[in-house]
């Protein structure tokens, strides 16, 4: 019976790291087992990255990892234009009240982001995103180092 569910979970692991990691000269996944070591690990790795966001998709709580990832992307802006149309972006995404996949951030964080999105600056969004990642880290990463997703991904590791 046992068997049966390995066997599953890693086809299914097959399908979800498919074709992403064509680039790479190195095997995406050999260092699987250093995620286990902090979530900064798991958040500097691409594949650590796909990992997590699919152990949080399975929580419905995919949405903290995506505005983490965005507002590291957003920090990276050169231009003013693209700054406002990707705070925007963002505020309309993860922020404002009743957004697609809002963020579970304080009312005080909310409100000043939302008085500050006409006139956007690089750090508009580091509180909210200081915030998911103390989530991220505390909540999300022990039960993602638990789970079926990575609990696979080691077992696929050591049977190399």
């Amino acid at each position: 019976c046992g068997g049966s569910q390995t066997f599953g979970l890693v086809i299914d692991l097959n399908a979800l790291f498919k074709g992403r990691f064509c680039c790479f000269p190195t095997d995406p996944l050999g260092d699987v087992e250093t995620w286990s070591e902090s979530v900064d690990k798991v958040l500097s790795c691409k594949a650590g990255q796909i990992a997590f966001r699919e152990f949080l998709k399975s929580e419905y709580s995919e949405e903290n990892i995506l505005f983490w990832l965005d507002c590291e992307e957003y920090k990276k802006i050169k231009t003013v234009p693209e700054m406002i149309s990707s705070a925007n972006r963002i505020y309309s995404e993860f922020v404002q009240t009743e957004a697609p996949r809002q963020i579970n951030i304080d009312c005080s964080t909310r409100e000043s982001i939302t008085n500050n999105i006409s006139k956007p600056t690089l750090t508009s969004f580091d509180t909210a995103q200081k915030h998911i990642y103390s989530l991220l880290a505390r909540d999300c990463y022990p039960r993602f180092l638990k789970s079926d997703i990575y609990q696979g991904l080691l077992r696929r590791n050591d049977s190399r």
